[in-house]
């Protein structure tokens, strides 16, 4: 998380594959809030409909007991 955190501090742009690993380190620590944010930036990417991503989101949401909000991805 650290390291987006920077990336996102630079200004550097993340493609799919640095979200799918920090929805998976939210999902690991059950950082529900920041995997809220990197939903967010998701859909602004507009990127919600990639396959891989749309599997992890619902993947977070459920680690981190939210399973409302990965019914609705």
């Amino acid at each position: 998380l650290e390291l987006f955190q920077k990336m996102q501090q630079e200004g550097i742009e993340p493609n799919v594959a640095v979200f799918l690993s920090i929805l998976k380190a939210c999902a690991n620590i059950g950082d529900i809030e920041q995997g809220r944010l990197i939903h967010d930036r998701i859909i602004k990417r507009g990127l919600e409909l990639d396959v891989a991503i749309g599997n992890t989101l619902v993947d977070m949401y459920a680690k981190c007991a939210s399973l409302e909000e990965a019914r609705k991805v």
